[in-house]
This record gives C-alpha cells, sequence and structure tokens, in this order.
C-alpha cells in the first residue's frame, strides 16, 4: 500500500541555518532516500520550495480566486514529501520516524486513496 510521508518543518529555521547545518541535514536526507531506494519502496520524492513561493486558488460562489503563498498561522510548513509503497501502516510509521524530518519537524503519515478508473 502507498503511503504519503509528509515533512512539515520551520522554514525561518531552515533559512537561518549555518551552512554545516544545512549541509549535515542534506547528507541525512541523501542517506535516508538511498535507503529508500535500497529497500525497493521508493516511489518518489521532491522538496517544497518555501510557502511565501506558492500560489492558493478557491472557488467560491463559481468565482476563482488566486492569492500569493499560503499564510497559514503555523509554526511548521510542508516542507516536501515522501511516495512510498509498505505492505502496512507500522512500516510506514518506522520509515516516517527514520526521516530526518522526524527529529526536526513534524511527519504526517497518510495513507494513499486510490481513485477507481
Amino acid at each position: 500500500m502507498q503511503y504519503l510521508l509528509l515533512i512539515y518543518g520551520d522554514e525561518t529555521a531552515r533559512q537561518q541555518a549555518s551552512e554545516a547545518d544545512v549541509g549535515q541535514t542534506i547528507a541525512a536526507y541523501t542517506a535516508y532516500t538511498e535507503a529508500l531506494q535500497k529497500a525497493g519502496i521508493l516511489s518518489g520524492s521532491n522538496r517544497l520550495r518555501p510557502s511565501a513561493d506558492g500560489t492558493t486558488v478557491r472557488v467560491a460562489n463559481g468565482k476563482t480566486e488566486v492569492l500569493n503563498g499560503p499564510y497559514a498561522e503555523t509554526r511548521e510548513q510542508l516542507a516536501g514529501y515522501y511516495l512510498i509503497d509498505v505492505p502496512d501502516l507500522d512500516a510506514a510509521l518506522s520509515w516516517a520516524a527514520r526521516c530526518p524530518g522526524a527529529s526536526q519537524g513534524t511527519m504526517e503519515v497518510r495513507p494513499i486513496w486510490v481513485m477507481s478508473r
């Protein structure tokens, strides 16, 4: 079953991190990604640009509203994701706990709900 591992973190803290800290984080994510690949369960992954680079779209009463960025009043923002294919939720939770994002922010694990065609 596929699960999306959503990585939430503090964008401000990331932007203020030292070059050494950024290097350690990149190395940790590279090792984690390689572990997922070696296990044969990685279906996709990517980092997301800062939330200020996003655009939100909403349709209300037939009118489309397009706004720059989500301006959520939260301390953590969605920073990236891994899409993995594992047997069950316990396996997905185990992989989420191993992700560097789990020690730097919050991981959300969400099962993929396959749309029938």
